[in-house]
């Protein structure tokens, strides 16, 4: 048995050179060597090439005349505006109003031809007003039904005994 043990001693020693050179990696193989490196860019960044853009105002058709007006009043939803403008084919005059959540009323008046754009004088009337909100209660829009019958008479009495005494299956009990 001593033998055995000492053959197996000198076949590890024996394995375990020290003329062997030691891993580098510390897992038997060289650490890889990095392969990858990116592109270099083989082109150049274009020229910039700009221009000045041309005016669009020069050439234009004349429009058609026209004339009208709308408005809106809804007092439930609480809506209120209106627009109205008229042209005479070169130049644009109009008007319109809103009612604004805070109870002013905004009034933009504005011109507009191809020449100078559209020009616009905004102004408000009135003074805002934040008051607290209130929750909604909706008003009933019926009322309530009369009632149609009158309330029931008792038409009862006390419940009358339906059945008999049982009768004993059994015999008295023998000593």
């Amino acid at each position: 048995m001593y033998t055995k043990v000492a053959l197996m001693c000198l076949v590890a020693v024996a394995l375990a050179r020290p003329d062997k050179p030691a891993p580098s990696g510390g897992y038997g193989y060289a650490p890889p060597t990095p392969a990858y490196a990116p592109p270099q860019p083989s082109y150049s960044a274009p020229q910039p090439s700009y221009s000045a853009p041309q005016p669009s105002y020069e050439k234009h058709e004349e429009g058609m005349p026209f004339d009208f007006e709308y408005a809106v009043k809804d007092h439930y939803k609480g809506v209120d505006f209106d627009h109205n403008s008229n042209s005479d084919g070169k130049v644009v005059n109009g008007q319109y109003r809103v009612v604004l959540p805070d109870g002013r009323t905004q009034i933009v008046s504005y011109t507009a031809d191809h020449y100078n754009g559209y020009q616009a004088e905004v102004t408000y009337e009135g003074e805002a007003q934040y008051p607290e909100p209130q929750p909604y209660k909706p008003a009933p829009s019926y009322n309530a039904p009369a009632p149609s019958y009158s309330a029931p008479a008792p038409s009862y009495s006390a419940p009358a005994p339906t059945y008999e005494q049982p009768k004993p299956l059994y015999g008295a009990p023998q000593h």
